[in-house]
């Protein structure tokens, strides 16, 4: 998963009314205009009054009829009444402005000691940021005062490890993996000629001798028909760019723009393109793919769990480019799609579609002629917490292969660090559960969040692939910004109790393979967004696309050119246009509702919803017909979004 899909509708909000004092003022103000009017009227009222009294007296003194002259009375009481009535109406709103006029003052000093406290308390958070910050630097420079301290060589030390952690009494050789929810904690020990020497699964640099096998190996772990190569025809690749104009250094303080947005969702909060990166969202779902490999090599497999585990290390490669990518994609335009078609190169057709505006959601189907369909539908849950920033990404990633196998799971948290000051970090947290629907087989992915007193690797996963009958069958263990390995498990028994009083189940494996390794970032990609190769080509122009494809932004395409004043111009232009057609369907909505009319609203082009049977939610799926119209080169149906 990626960075994602921060919710920005960058003027949905009215502009910020006047500070309260003046807002205070201002309704004072009003108030003592009204009196004025109503001190007006009650003179014109006393005036007529008056008069009327004065016509009905001469009335009385007349010798009219007797019945006559009592209407006349009754008409003067009525009128004596009225005046009485309104005069005393204007009092009462007389002392109304009194009051108004004294709470208005205690408003102002409850107004001041609350602006004052405000004040205080961002003085505070900031302060702290800036403590966080320095403490950070100084734990990361701390390891430079142990420079001539002996380095112990890999074959002993078994893993590279931070240096903090060699001053740990306890056995490197034998590591305790954090227990999983619900889930026994577990220690692993690799089967060697010499029994009593243990090592850790999660040695990142192997377990067996600090070399992991690769999968093109043919080993005891993984069945050859995984690596499979034949009857699949090598094409030459197409040539596509590997550069992009370098990242305009421009200077914001997020801080004057995000101190003012505290426990708001992120739907109401302007951003300017300076954040961005120039990929939409819907190009942050395609990037996923990067690894589609994985998923080759798992539609080979004749063993369910081991294609397991390496659905559950794509699932892993995911999040690898997050760990520099601290830069928001944009938001797509609802009816925005976006297509990467590599059926030539590696045989798969990717769509996605911004299928709804509140909340937003994408939808993205993936059709792999090497035998696996993968399809999803997201919608990001935010929350920005002061500090820091929570992403939530809600809904089920399906994946199937032609032997029937049918995998669903859901993606984890991301949280962004040190959003007042300081440098912009990126962690993922949380349980991710996959589940064959098939055989019931299951993958638990615990995902460790970062510590500063934790001994553990940065950016840790570990994971057990269990089979249908609950047997642990396989050990994964890596970080999600590097690589994944797995080693299966040929033993396993009760170990003794933890210092929490959780018994430790003990796994006896084979040595590791490497199953996901991150490929290494292009050269001066410090300067383009840290985008890998994939994302490099991702807005490249291509012919043939749809018309509402994220290649054909404006204000992306002006972002990526390094025309950020442009681009933030061009941005409010698209957003407003956007508010208009919204407006204009409310208004449409509004008029069938009134004449009793049914209003379908807005439905995507390329997908509809369906009740899934598995998880029974109901989502949208790829309907059909856009590679078809592509094939045509007909795009005559697709709306005017840009």
């Amino acid at each position: 998963m990626v960075f994602c899909h921060i919710t920005d509708d960058s003027g949905d909000e009215e502009p910020a009314s006047q500070s309260d004092r003046s807002e205070i003022q201002g309704t004072l103000k009003t108030l003592a205009n009204k009196l004025d009017d109503l001190s007006t009227c009650n003179d014109l009222i006393a005036k007529h009054g008056a008069a009327l009294q004065r016509s009905l007296s001469e009335l009385e003194a007349l010798r009219v009829p007797v019945e006559g002259g009592e209407k006349i009375k009754a008409v003067n009481e009525r009128a004596t009444l009225f005046r009485i009535t309104s005069n005393a109406m204007i009092n009462a709103c007389r002392d109304f402005l009194d009051l108004a006029e004294t709470h208005s003052r205690r408003w102002q000093r409850v107004l001041q000691y609350e602006r004052e406290q405000r004040t205080h308390l961002e003085e505070t958070i900031e302060q702290l940021a800036k403590q966080h910050n320095s403490l950070e630097r100084a734990w990361r420079e701390a390891p430079a005062l142990a420079t001539n301290t002996p380095v112990i060589p890999a074959t002993e030390q078994g893993s590279e490890r931070p240096r903090k952690e060699e001053a740990s009494d306890e056995d490197e050789d034998t590591e305790y993996f954090d227990a999983m929810e619900d889930s026994p904690a577990f220690i692993t020990v690799t089967a060697t000629d010499h029994t009593q020497h243990r090592r850790s699964q999660s040695n990142l640099s192997g377990a067996s001798g600090g070399h992991p096998n690769d999968w093109n190996q043919e080993d005891h772990m993984m069945s050859p028909s995984c690596n499979d190569l034949s009857g699949k025809e090598i094409k030459p690749r197409k040539r596509r760019r590997t550069h992009i104009a370098d990242k305009p250094n421009y200077s914001l303080n997020l801080w004057s723009i995000m101190k003012n947005c505290i426990g708001k969702e992120l739907s109401k909060i302007p951003m300017p393109v300076n954040f961005n990166e120039p990929l939409s969202m819907l190009q942050r779902l395609s990037e996923d793919l990067e690894y589609h490999d994985l998923l080759d090599k798992a539609a080979r497999c004749e063993s369910s769990l081991e294609q397991l585990c390496l659905v559950a290390a794509f699932s892993v490669s995911s999040y690898s480019t997050t760990v520099h990518r601290t830069a928001k994609p944009f938001n797509p335009l609802l009816g925005e799609t976006y297509e990467l078609d590599r059926l030539e190169e590696y045989g798969y057709r990717s769509l996605c579609e911004q299928v709804s505006h509140h909340p937003p959601a994408a939808a993205h189907h993936v059709m792999s002629q090497r035998g696996w369909t993968l399809w999803q539908e997201i919608t990001i849950a935010s929350k920005f917490r002061g500090k820091y920033l929570s992403i939530m990404p809600l809904g089920a990633i399906h994946l199937t292969f032609a032997s029937g196998n049918h995998y669903v799971w859901r993606k984890g948290t991301s949280t962004v660090h040190n959003i007042i000051v300081g440098k912009l970090w990126i962690d993922q947290s949380g349980d991710i559960e996959i589940v064959n629907h098939r055989t019931k087989e299951t993958c638990q992915l615990k995902f460790s969040p970062y510590s500063y007193f934790s001994r553990e690797v940065p950016r840790k996963v570990t994971g057990v692939v269990t089979d249908c009958d609950g047997q642990a069958n396989y050990i994964l263990s890596g970080t999600w910004d590097d690589k994944i390995e797995s080693a299966k498990i040929v033993h396993s028994s009760r170990g003794s109790s933890s210092s929490e009083g959780k018994q430790k189940t003990v796994y006896q494996t084979l040595g590791p393979k490497l199953l996901w390794k991150k490929y290494p970032l292009p050269d001066n990609a410090e300067n383009m967004y840290y985008f890998s190769t994939l994302a490099l080509t991702l807005n490249e122009t291509e012919e043939g696309v749809g018309r509402t494809d994220s290649r054909l932004r404006p204000d992306q395409r002006l972002m990526e050119a390094g025309r950020w004043d442009e681009a933030n111009m061009e941005k409010q232009r698209l957003e407003e246009k956007q508010r208009a057609v919204r407006r204009r369907r409310e208004a449409e909505a509004t008029d069938a509702l009134d004449d009793g009319r049914e209003y379908e609203g807005y439905q995507p082009l390329w997908f509809h919803q369906r009740t899934n049977p598995i998880t029974g939610e109901t989502n949208f799926v790829y309907k059909g017909g856009y590679w078809e119209a592509k094939d045509r080169r007909d795009w005559s149906m697709c709306p005017d979004i840009f």
